[in-house]
């Protein structure tokens, strides 16, 4: 486990924050010069616990739907897996791809503009690989509330922690080629500089920016994040899936929720659990008094629960490779 001082930590949120914004605003906000909060990012990207920059992109409002499976594996080998695992990787309608220990082995999301199109895919995925699944679990993905990661800071602001992102849900919006070209540049790099982007689209800096702009007022881009790898700083991932016995409390449970520090996604589906959380927490333990306290706070309220650890993901990123 890495072990960071308060400045690095103070750096890392404020790229969870906003990771768009420049150096020179970081160290006015943290009152460290330019130079050094650029040492900081860089030694923090050497260590592995900065992976990447992303954009959070509310594809949705692009025309496409989601569609998520759980594979449980039976009669594999590790070679056949890696195998099965690369080629949900490989897909260009991939989203997320994620290892889990619990209840299922892998999880996969793609994006779909027609339903034809994931079951033509998932034809030729049975075609390949039927014998290795065990089971097949589907829903529809419709829904994402991403939270701030508070738990970096031991006093976070709690007005940070109430600016949460929604994914899903909204209308469609009208976009052209050039605005899908920008939302690929900033999906798998949101510190891009405008000066490459010109380069790679051929336009100038002024359509560029005044379609970011564009983008945003849209709520198509819902935010520029960093992807940190929490597991050397200590944390685990665990996602939560909730049954409930009185459904008409979901909304009172997600107010007192959100307010956990460790909470940092509450998934929306459809023909699966009710409620579906997730966290990184210092340990199993803390999940199950995380868990416990929300029971004794909404007794009857909760019907059973199952947990999953995530222990490795593979593959992130908000938009189509097409």
């Amino acid at each position: 486990m890495i072990e960071l001082d308060n400045i690095d930590k103070k750096i890392l949120y404020q790229l969870d924050l906003n990771s768009r914004q420049t150096i020179s605003d970081i160290g006015k906000k943290i009152n460290l010069s330019k130079a050094n909060v650029s040492y900081r990012i860089k030694r923090l990207q050497e260590r592995g616990i900065i992976k990447n920059f992303y954009t959070v992109i509310d594809t949705f409002k692009l025309g496409y739907t989601s569609q998520r499976f759980y594979l449980v594996f039976e009669n594999i080998n590790q070679e056949i897996e890696k195998e099965i695992i690369d080629y949900f990787i490989k897909n260009k309608y991939t989203w997320w791809v994620g290892s889990t220990t619990g209840r299922y082995d892998l999880v996969v999301i793609i994006w779909v503009k027609k339903i034809n199109d994931f079951y033509s895919f998932w034809e030729k995925t049975l075609f390949k690989y039927r014998k290795y699944f065990a089971q097949q679990i589907f829903s529809p993905y419709t829904q994402l509330y991403h939270y701030r990661f508070s738990f970096i800071l031991d006093n976070y602001p709690k007005k940070d922690r109430e600016d949460f992102t929604i994914v899903g849900g909204g209308s469609q919006v009208e976009y052209d080629n050039l605005d899908f070209k920008i939302l690929k540049l900033l999906a798998s790099n949101s510190r891009i500089q405008i000066v490459e982007m010109i380069e790679k689209l051929k336009v100038s800096g002024k359509t560029i920016r005044d379609r970011i702009r564009k983008l945003i007022d849209l709520e198509v881009i819902q935010g520029f994040r960093v992807h940190i790898d929490y597991s050397k700083l200590g944390y685990e991932y665990f996602k939560v899936d909730i049954d409930l016995a009185d459904y008409s409390k979901i909304r009172r449970i997600i107010a007192y929720i959100k307010k956990n520090p460790y909470l940092i996604l509450i998934d929306r589906s459809a023909g699966y659990a009710d409620l579906e959380l997730e966290f990184y927490v210092k340990s199993f333990d803390q999940l199950q008094d995380i868990m416990a306290d929300l029971i004794n706070k909404f007794p009857d309220t909760i019907k059973n629960y199952k947990q999953s650890y995530i222990s490795k993901i593979y593959k992130s990123q908000y938009i189509p490779e097409i």
